[in-house]
């Protein structure tokens, strides 16, 4: 008689894929992923474009915890630049850097290997650029003036010293951070873009969870520090200036972590969607799957991961769910996400040195622009021109998502000149793509969210995991933790989920506080 258990998992974006990973490899459980589109990676899939990949959102790949640094470079080791060969080009502080593959015939396509990337972020406001985090520097002094500059101090001062507030919103966060002039200068506006709600109506936790301990203050000392070379072992992941990133973007490595849960002898089952989950008393027995054809089919199995939206899981949860639990799970907020791929033959002021570019102009609907030829060289077809992606926060079904996407690429490149970034006439191709629920929001019923939690934390063998399964705004290496946390806790046999709940709750990761 067979005894062999089956686990159930519920999407293939990083926290399913660890967990499959993490139990084919660690135990006798079959693994069965069951994945609604036709591609793994969740929200660090990458598409590729007529040989450009886009990356959406942009996936940095650096952790505090070294259990995912060391997962991360098992699935893609890190390339040595020691034998001369192809050549790509990329910029970093505006110099062209050169960097020599390894040698070999055609290594750029064969090698999986993961890159080590110069990492710089920039604000844009009012037509200019400013480091990112903002740095007390030559530049933000030159760019705001010395009045406003002395303003945003006194403002700073005062939050910090005199009148601290008590943290009920977002708002509050920032000011007791970075006092309400710097607030109102570098952070409303942009984040209120991506949330689509005041600052004062967005849960404080966003920001403890998102920004955690840097402040003025440490942005200030991180510069000072950075100047007189003192080494630090512990710097806010906010501040980090290098990051590990795969050669063909994040996808790259997902769907080599794919590739080997099948090798092990798990199942990924594409283009189906989960109907239900079916409980019986506190135990789940299995969950109801619908294909593209229309044709419903009942699995079975004896341990759930579950990373779809909790809206979803409790709206169709097949058995007693108290109405207070029902009413929650229907109040949660998520915010979608649209990513333009742009193909410009050149740029207003030649090559931009950036990763990410904030966008704080009001007078644009932009959020965020990407800049793939920093990510990775490789991910540009032709390394002569200039591939970005343009960032659309908004909420499925609005005026954004609804436009076509010929008038989406319109307006995208219009707003980029109108921000004088590129001209129009210089753009050679571009492509959109949308995303829902990419991001889950901490308004609405979020501060009542235990409920929901207390509720599917009742059953033994269902494991909330990721960031739209546990609704928490996750980086992609707190998606993978809760992930092996909740392998770890079934192969010891611990039904208590509180550690799996804990990750990036404090301000160090759940491994330093051993």
């Amino acid at each position: 008689m067979d005894n062999k258990k089956t686990a159930i998992i519920i999407g293939a974006g990083p926290a399913g894929l660890t967990a499959a990973y993490e139990l084919v490899c660690r135990s006798n459980i079959h693994c069965i992923i069951i994945e609604q589109s036709s591609m793994c990676g969740g929200i660090s899939k990458t598409y590729n474009y007529k040989g450009n990949y886009i990356d959406l959102g942009g996936h940095r790949f650096f952790s505090k915890s070294d259990r995912v640094m060391d997962w991360w470079l098992n699935i893609l080791p890190l390339q040595k630049i020691d034998h001369p060969g192809d050549v790509v080009i990329s910029y970093h502080n505006k110099k062209k850097i050169v960097e020599a593959s390894v040698s070999g015939p055609d290594p750029l396509r064969e090698k999986r290997l993961m890159l080590l990337r110069h990492r710089l972020s920039r604000i844009y406001y009012s037509r200019r650029f400013f480091d990112y985090p903002v740095k007390l520097n030559g530049n933000t002094i030159k760019n705001l003036g010395l009045v406003r500059m002395t303003g945003i101090a006194f403002s700073y001062g005062y939050s910090l010293i005199i009148k601290r507030k008590p943290e009920k919103s977002l708002e509050d966060f920032f000011i007791n951070r970075f006092g309400k002039r710097l607030y109102e200068t570098f952070f409303k506006d942009y984040t209120e873009k991506v949330w689509g709600v005041p600052c004062h109506e967005i849960s404080a936790e966003w920001g403890a969870q998102r920004i955690k301990g840097l402040s003025a203050g440490k942005a200030v000392w991180h510069a000072m520090t950075s100047m007189l070379r003192i080494k630090k072992r512990k710097v806010e992941t906010t501040l980090i200036e290098q990051f590990l990133y795969p050669k063909f973007g994040p996808g790259q490595l997902w769907e080599t972590v794919a590739a080997e849960v099948k090798e092990k002898g798990g199942e990924i089952i594409f283009n189906q969607r989960v109907l239900s989950v079916k409980a019986v008393g506190k135990t789940i027995v299995g969950v109801n799957v619908i294909d593209a054809s229309g044709q419903q089919t009942f699995i079975e199995g004896d341990y759930f991961f579950s990373t779809m939206p909790v809206k979803d899981l409790i709206r169709d949860w097949q058995g007693d769910v108290p109405v207070k639990v029902k009413q929650v799970a229907e109040g949660l907020g998520y915010r979608d996400f649209i990513s333009v791929g742009m193909l410009y033959k050149k740029l207003n002021n030649g090559p931009l040195p950036d990763n990410w570019i904030y966008v704080q102009e009001p007078d644009v609907k932009l959020g965020r622009i990407q800049v793939f030829n920093n990510w990775s060289p490789y991910m540009v077809k032709d390394p002569d021109t200039f591939w970005i992606g343009l960032e659309y926060f908004c909420k499925e079904g609005d005026e954004i998502w609804s436009l076509t996407d010929e008038k989406m690429l319109d307006m995208a490149a219009g707003e980029l000149e109108k921000i004088s970034i590129a001209h129009k006439s210089d753009l050679l191709d571009g492509v959109v793509y949308r995303e829902a629920k990419t991001y889950p929001a901490y308004f609405g019923t979020h501060i009542e969210f235990n409920f929901v939690r207390e509720f599917t934390d009742q059953f033994s063998n269902l494991f909330l995991v990721g960031r739209n399964g546990m609704h928490k705004y996750n980086n992609q290496d707190h998606s993978m933790l809760t992930a092996m946390m909740a392998v770890d806790n079934i192969l010891a046999g611990i039904t208590d989920k509180s550690n799996i709940w804990d990750v990036n709750t404090e301000q160090d990761y759940h491994e330093e506080k051993k």
